[in-house]
């Protein structure tokens, strides 16, 4: 496997389990696991991997979660993924192959297609997981991001 320089992680049902909780005036909740969370703050850095968001959906929520986490590129509404990460490739001066991308749903399998390292949660669609170099074990916003973390770094050591 090339050395992954770049993950682009999708945010509903990756990053989270894929509920957003709706009050009468619009989403106010998402839940996000917290060791997803220490994986992307202090293992990506630790292995000069670049952490990055691509989501179809626009959340503050997103938004502060990027902070806390210290994911400074997070591209959200996005409702053409591929452009968005070949712009995002270019911009950077990476390549394809040195992207990672989890994702879970149909939306994200263009990006997968043209990205170096497939990942998906264990109950990602199956046309999704059909194109994955590794399925997690666990399912979204329940540990798969930094299961796929960890198999990432694993293999670079």
């Amino acid at each position: 496997m090339n050395k992954v320089k770049l993950l682009v992680m999708d945010v509903d049902g990756t990053l989270t389990d894929g509920g957003v909780y709706m009050g009468p005036f619009g989403e106010t909740l998402k839940r996000f696991y917290i060791r997803d969370g220490m994986a992307i703050k202090h293992f990506l850095p630790a292995h000069d991997i670049v952490p990055a968001i691509i989501t179809g959906r626009k959340s503050r929520i997103v938004s502060n979660r990027c902070k806390e986490l210290g994911i400074k590129i997070c591209i959200q509404g996005c409702q053409d993924k591929v452009t968005a990460l070949k712009g995002l490739v270019a911009d950077s001066g990476f390549a394809l192959q040195d992207v990672a991308y989890i994702g879970d749903d149909l939306n994200d399998i263009e990006c997968m297609k043209i990205s170096g390292v497939k990942g998906c949660p264990a109950d990602a669609a199956k046309e999704v997981a059909s194109l994955c170099d590794f399925v997690s074990s666990c399912k979204g916003g329940n540990g798969a991001v930094r299961d796929f973390i960890e198999w990432i770094i694993g293999d670079e050591e």
